[in-house]
């Protein structure tokens, strides 16, 4: 039986699942409503669950649903409360999409989202609508959702394959994964027919097509097995997290796992590939372990590698490797099946043993009663290693420590002899057992067992009468050395077991100590030439290999450092950092590379390769080292990302404090030039009405409009520094949007004096409620900048129309249009849409337009007109303005 203790969950993994909960604990929880096909009735199922939680008393709110016409789904719609949609305008076209930032700001305890994997219409901020869930996750709202088997990543192709029709909509299979909850809708394929030809799936044509392509009996039930078959993995998962936080031993057989049992003999391969296909054909995971004991760990150096690169070959066929370190092959590998929940263990078909042999298939067997045991037969290829036995090829061949055992016995023979006049023989008997501890600690199992052997002959022959002999004269003594002899044996088996737990346990120490010592260091470093350095020097010590640390440049491109301890070939650490993939030694990519590529990948991006030039290659093959080494990547991975964003921030706030000091010296300097610059304007105006002759006259009002231009100019950069500052309080009333455009079309009357001037305002246009000083600021810098860049004789227009809570506002000219790509730049302040120009200005109309118009809750964008020019168009919320007055009747 196998030792309670020996069933305690890994402290590490408890952990994980600790810290996982806090995680979660702070964010929503997603529920999916997972089915095989459209008309399963998911929508259904969530809308009804959701009519549930609201009747016992929770908020829930429809984000989005489509019901495709489907009157049943509509009717469960009565009693919720709907989340109005926001409009998208995309090629001409309006588009109803869910209203993300109307979810948030609402944040309901639960929130119904339909069609997980919808893609959004362009202009949107997340591409595709899981993304939006995942942000209402992260603000802690409940999500229900659905989903179709079709519409997994990992499955796209497969129902591809089977239906002929490839779906364009997808979702990574991680956010199915991380889902809290999944509900499988089924409905069997003849009923999920009757509800596409009564109607209620499609409707008219759409049905009928339907029919014809998708919904054939056959695609139905090879997607209601996938569904089914995906769901189970989906359990299986939550299944084996439960068994290991609630400490359970026992085997559920629950699920088909397999776990293939690797050891030293050459038919190893054989054993990998026959599991890999059982694997295949039960569609079931599938492990990969190999157990080394103290004798196995004494196995030549090529014979080990084999060993590794049978483990690598198993990894290269799906599984999941790993090394045991144990004593007993056969409870070793209980333990793991049962820790794991893996219920079928594949071995190979062991040869004949000796009568007092148990094999490992029996020791399995008595260990976990439960498991099925599977063993393959042998390779009949020709040329195929035969398969001896394992314990024979368990021997080592080291014949060096077997003669050292046996100068140990004879240095007892030899320091006994002088001693046997004053020593008693029981104390002589007690210097040969000492030898064999000796011997077991320092040079293990084997050399131990034969020091016992000799130890006995030794001290019969030499110390029991008659000496010189091994004729015993008295029937005791043979007890004294059959009691020696199992002593002996005994105690350097126990010896040779402890020193391979010390050994291992001391590993695991001195990797634990390292990973520590390296997280611990790079908490405090600020820069990456520190990462670097912290990194090169822990991993050669860890790995007995030369480090180096390659990181990209602005454009994503990688450079070796001016004196490089390592050459690396640049072709591959560049693909390496590209791919995000390993390359180099030991991986499936340029294998003959002396030198090991691991990209580091941060949770935003790539942020380097780490290079490695290993003294012995097959350290890189085992996957406890391996692990190891993926650690030390993501904790330096993590170090760069952080010492980025450490220079991101100190950048922002150096831009923040500079832009601060600049928005404070414009304030100074336009509040001082602002009284000077009024009386200027007001002499050169009076100047101009003065009795002065034609040249004099024209040159006054020349004066006076640069002194108006001027004033303007100061003006704008008082507003830009007060609307920055926060200083400006806006007076919201309600307005007719007509009375302002003609307040502003007024202020402009000289400006588009050589400009056809259209203006397309509907007469029903609502009120908005808005600072009508400002707006009109807005609305004249608008027309100002289309009269500077259009050229004389063009047509300005200046429209306007309301949709979807918001009324949107057009000033656009059919002139040359903006610069390519500069739609964004044009709104930053001090920049112009011509570098060069003798136009007046210094860029800050349309920065002063976006502040007063994001001040207002509105948005403002650039773009090409329909007529060829330049359109700037800016929306407001729609409000509901206060009713009328009612008359009072006399």
């Amino acid at each position: 039986m196998i030792p309670l203790d020996s069933q305690r969950p890994d402290p590490d993994v408890l952990l994980a699942q600790v810290q996982e909960r806090a995680r979660r604990s702070a964010r929503g929880r997603l529920r999916i409503y997972f089915g095989a096909s459209a008309g399963a009735g998911k929508t259904y199922a969530m809308l009804a669950a959701a009519r549930e939680l609201q009747a016992a008393g929770a908020q829930a709110l429809v984000g989005l649903v489509e019901t495709h016409g489907r009157a049943d789904t509509a009717a469960m719609l009565e009693g919720l409360e709907l989340l109005p949609r926001k409009a998208v305008t995309w090629r001409g076209k309006t588009l109803p999409e869910f209203d993300l930032d109307g979810a948030l700001a609402r944040r309901p305890a639960l929130l119904l989202v339909d069609e997980l994997a919808h893609a959004n219409a362009p202009g949107s901020r997340h591409p595709k609508r899981w993304q939006d869930v995942e942000e209402l996750l992260d603000a802690g709202i409940d999500v229900f959702t659905t989903v179709n088997v079709q519409h997994l990543e990992s499955l796209n192709d497969v129902v591809g394959g089977i239906t002929g029709i490839r779906v364009a909509e997808t979702l990574p299979d991680t956010v199915f994964d991380r889902a809290d909850e999944v509900v499988l809708v089924d409905v069997p394929a003849d009923e999920l027919l009757a509800r596409l030809k009564g109607g209620k799936v499609y409707q008219g044509e759409q049905a009928s097509r339907a029919a014809r392509n998708f919904f054939r009996k056959g695609n139905l039930i090879a997607l209601r097995e996938l569904a089914l078959r995906r769901t189970a993995e989906r359990i299986g998962d939550d299944v084996q997290a439960y068994r290991v936080e609630q400490s359970i031993g026992p085997l559920w057989k629950t699920g088909v796992a397999l776990l293939a049992c690797v050891g030293p003999r050459p038919g190893a391969e054989y054993v990998v590939r026959s599991a890999a296909r059982l694997a295949g054909q039960l569609n079931a995971p599938w492990h990969a372990v190999y157990v080394e004991t103290p004798a196995l760990q004494r196995l030549p150096a090529t014979r080990r590698e084999r060993i590794l690169q049978t483990l690598k070959l198993a990894q290269e066929l799906g599984a999941t490797t790993a090394v045991l370190a144990g004593e007993d092959i056969g409870a070793t590998i209980a333990r793991h099946a049962l820790a794991q929940n893996i219920g079928k263990v594949v071995l190979g078909r062991a040869s004949r043993a000796w009568p007092w042999q148990v094999s490992h298939l029996r020791r399995i067997a008595a260990a976990a009663p439960a498991l099925d045991i599977v063993e393959t037969g042998t390779d009949i290829r020709p040329g195929a290693p035969p398969a001896g036995n394992a314990a024979a090829n368990a021997l080592p061949s080291g014949g060096r420590r077997y003669l050292l055992a046996l100068a140990a016995c004879a240095a007892v023979a030899l320091a006994g002899v002088p001693l046997a006049g004053m020593l008693e023989q029981t104390n002589i008997a007690m210097l040969f057992l000492l030898a064999v501890l000796l011997v077991a600690v320092r040079l293990g199992r084997g050399p131990a067992v034969l020091a016992s052997f000799v130890g006995v002959a030794a001290f019969d022959y030499l110390f029991v009468q008659p000496t010189f002999s091994f004729a015993v004269s008295d029937f005791q003594y043979l007890i004294t050395f059959a009691v020696m002899l199992a002593v002996g044996v005994i105690a350097s088996h126990l010896t040779a077991g402890l020193r391979f737990q010390a050994r291992v346990a001391t590993h695991r120490e001195e990797r634990a100590l390292a990973l520590y010592d390296y997280a611990r260091e790079l908490t405090g470093v600020l820069q990456a030439e520190q990462v670097h350095e912290i990194t090169r020097r822990t991993l050669a010590q860890a790995f007995r290999a030369r480090v180096m640390l390659l990181l990209p440049d602005a454009e994503g491109r990688l450079a070796a450092p001016a004196q490089p301890e390592i050459a690396p070939d640049l072709a591959i650490a560049q693909w390496a950092f590209d791919h995000a993939a390993a390359a180099g030694s030991g991986t499936g990519t340029l294998p003959a590379s002396p030198l090991f590529y691991l990209p580091l990948v941060a949770p935003m991006r790539t942020r380097g390769v780490l290079v490695l030039e290993p003294r012995e290659r097959r350290w890189l093959l085992i996957p406890e080292q391996q692990r190891q080494l993926d650690t030390f990547a993501a904790l330096a991975a993590i170090a760069l990302e952080r010492v980025h964003y450490i220079d991101v921030a100190q950048a922002a706030l150096v831009q923040m404090e500079s832009e601060r000091l600049r928005n404070s010296l414009l304030a100074a300097l336009s509040h001082d030039l602002r009284t000077p610059l009024t009386s200027l304007v007001g002499l050169a105006e009076s100047l101009a009405m003065s009795p002065l002759s034609p040249v004099q006259l024209e040159l006054a009002r020349a004066l006076q409009e640069e002194a108006v231009r001027m004033s303007t100019l100061v003006a704008n950069l008082l507003d830009m520094a007060r609307i920055e500052s926060g200083a400006v309080r806006l007076n919201l009333q309600w307005h007719a949007l007509e009375e302002t455009v003609g307040s502003a079309l007024r202020a402009c009357r000289a400006l588009l004096a050589g400009h056809r001037v259209v203006t397309r305002l509907p007469a029903e246009l609502p009120l908005v409620r808005y600072d009508a000083v400002l707006m009109e600021r807005v609305l004249v810098n608008l027309l100002e900048n289309a009269a500077k860049y259009a050229p004389p004789g063009s047509t300005v227009t200046l429209g306007a129309c309301a949709a979807a809570e918001r009324l949107e506002v057009t000033v656009a000219d059919d002139g040359p249009g903006l610069p390519a790509g500069q739609e964004e730049a044009v709104f930053e302040k001090f920049t112009r849409g011509e570098r060069e120009s003798a136009k007046p200005g210094v860029g800050l109309g349309l920065a002063i337009c976006r502040a007063i118009v994001q001040a207002h809750g509105g948005t403002i964008a650039a773009r090409r007109a329909p007529q060829g020019g330049a359109a700037l168009v800016f929306t407001l919320p729609l409000g509901r303005p206060p009713a009328p007055p009612e008359e009072i009747d006399e």
